[in-house]
């Protein structure tokens, strides 16, 4: 038993030293680096987009019966008779984590809301526009659009040691790969390092 484990262990040191000897080898310049980094920043937009961001505040009517929609329907009348929303909100919201502040709802990207309150958010236009009732599975919202960010592209600058880390990786991936074909291609050597090499590359990919 401890024969087998000296063995495992010094075959585990000898595919960490292969591994290790490759990953030397790869020396990409930093023009190479931003080559790659350009390339797949515009090969790739939707990788670095920010979705459409909204500020947004809401009344919930907890359940979805017809008392309960009807409730909801008459705080939206008292809201465009001119009623005030942060004190509705306040006092009718069956939400517990916005009520407080007033139905706030603070920034969120499109897409974190359940699908009703996001179609109903790309309905409103302009801040201070306030939604029908929208019914959701958490029962039915009255929403007020307090602003709204457009989507764009994250800035290169913003992603650029993010794109450079990625083609490094890359190239020492492929390295790996070549050493692993020409070794195999060459089958000669010490059987037993090449295949803790091959073992050690494959649990780093795991």
């Amino acid at each position: 038993a401890i024969q087998a484990k000296l063995k495992l262990a010094r075959d585990n040191l000898l595919g960490e030293a292969w591994i290790a000897q490759v990953d030397a080898t790869v020396k990409p310049s930093e023009k190479e680096l931003d080559t790659y980094a350009r390339s797949t920043y515009k090969a790739e937009p939707q990788r670095f987009e920010i979705p459409v961001q909204y500020h947004a505040r809401h009344i919930l009517v907890m359940g979805v019966s017809d008392e309960n929609k009807a409730k909801a329907e008459k705080l939206l009348a008292d809201l465009k008779a001119g009623a005030n929303f942060e004190e509705l909100a306040k006092q009718q919201s069956g939400d517990p984590g916005s009520a407080a502040k007033g139905g706030d709802l603070g920034w969120f990207a499109k897409g974190r809301m359940v699908k009703e309150f996001d179609e109903a958010l790309d309905t409103l236009k302009n801040p201070g526009d306030l939604s029908g009732v929208v019914k959701s599975r958490f029962g039915y919202h009255i929403i007020k659009l307090e602003g709204r960010k457009p989507a764009k592209m994250r800035e290169f600058s913003e992603v650029q040691d993010q794109l450079h880390t990625e083609a490094k990786d890359k190239l020492i991936r492929e390295a790996r790969e070549q050493a692993i074909t020409k070794l195999r291609s060459q089958a000669q050597g010490d059987a037993d390092a090449f295949q803790a090499f091959v073992d050690a590359e494959k649990a780093k990919r795991n």
